[in-house]
């Protein structure tokens, strides 16, 4: 054999080639290649799990503000709400303030009027009285023109004596 190359050996070593890829592709390029793609797999799930709970959270966060949103208009109908009850309620206690004032004037006003009939009443019959007093005093003493004179100024001293008297009371 020229170059000292024999076929047989070389055949030998390409069979044996061939044996060693053939079983380290059964030993380690398939377990090697599943591993591959069992990871990418498992990575794809991880990307749409992911993507799953971006969409939730999204959805979740458009839930929120809706709910927050429906929160504070509820807030501001509440608060409204309570604003026209205050508003009535004071308006009520308002009339009813005013009904009462009212009604105190009025029974005032009335005490009053009745204190001036008495008064009135009372003074008049003092005066009556005077009146009386003074004519009976006439008839029963004589009548001089300085007794009648001195019997006129004591009835006018009495008269304003119960006129003013009268006025302090008031």
């Amino acid at each position: 054999m020229p170059l000292n190359i024999d076929f047989l050996q070389i055949l030998l070593h390409m069979l044996n080639f061939v044996i060693l890829a053939g079983g380290l592709s059964f030993l380690v390029y398939r377990p090697v290649r599943k591993f591959l793609e069992d990871r990418a797999r498992h990575f794809e799930e991880m990307e749409q799990n992911a993507i799953a709970r971006e969409e939730k959270n999204e959805r979740l966060r458009v839930e929120y503000e809706e709910k927050l949103e429906q929160a504070t208009e509820e807030i501001s109908e509440r608060k409204k709400a309570a604003e026209r009850e205050l508003s009535e309620l004071s308006s009520q206690y308002v009339k009813e303030a005013q009904q009462k004032a009212e009604s105190i004037i009025l029974s005032a006003e009335r005490e009053a009027e009745e204190r001036k009939e008495h008064i009135l009443e009372t003074a008049q019959t003092e005066i009556s009285e005077l009146v009386l007093s003074a004519t009976e005093k006439l008839l029963h003493n004589t009548v001089t023109p300085e007794r009648n004179s001195a019997l006129y100024d004591e009835f006018i001293r009495l008269t304003d004596k119960t006129t003013t008297g009268e006025e302090s009371k008031e």
